[in-house]
């Protein structure tokens, strides 16, 4: 450890902190020898985490951000008109679902593949997303185009059915 005198500024090396008061060799001026605060590095430590959970946690909020508007900005949109039971042969009930997809944009689009996916009360999944073709493939601007697509998996705890539409590019 280094130590300075106060009044003369010689430096001298310690290999530990004295209890007593320095006396320096130089101009005789004597001093106490303050003990370094080892609070200071751990109040250090803990603001530089801070500062980096800060920054971990602002990235994420301006992703998810970004990522939220983009979908709310999308030029197309896929909605559920009307879902309907119906018995197949074996007498075991499947939804009809039926929808629109619009184009909202003043562009044409391709209309990708469209996703279905069902979930139950607590909103866990029920089944397997179903994956189908659009009625069109291409939307030009402010054009809609309707759907309708029969679920293959049984409607047996399903109280919530959501359309969307697969990534798709102009």
């Amino acid at each position: 450890m280094k130590i300075k005198c106060d009044f003369c500024k010689t430096e001298y090396s310690l290999n530990k902190i004295p209890a007593n008061p320095v006396c320096c060799a130089i101009c005789g001026h004597t001093w106490m020898v303050k003990t370094s605060n080892k609070k200071n590095q751990f109040f250090v430590f803990v603001a530089a985490l801070c500062a980096l959970l800060s920054a971990i946690i602002f990235s994420i909020v301006v992703v998810v951000h970004y990522h939220a508007k983009s979908d709310n900005n999308s030029p197309l949109v896929a909605n559920i008109v009307k879902t309907e039971l119906a018995p197949d042969g074996n007498g075991i009930n499947h939804f009809i679902v039926s929808g629109i997809i619009e184009n909202k944009s003043d562009g044409i689009y391709g209309a990708p593949n469209l996703i279905i996916m069902t979930y139950d009360e607590k909103g866990n999944s029920v089944n397997a997303p179903e994956t189908f073709n659009p009625p069109v493939t291409l939307l030009d601007a402010g054009a809609r185009a309707g759907f309708v697509y029969t679920l293959r998996a049984p409607s047996m705890g399903v109280k919530k059915i959501v359309v969307k539409l697969e990534d798709f590019e102009k």
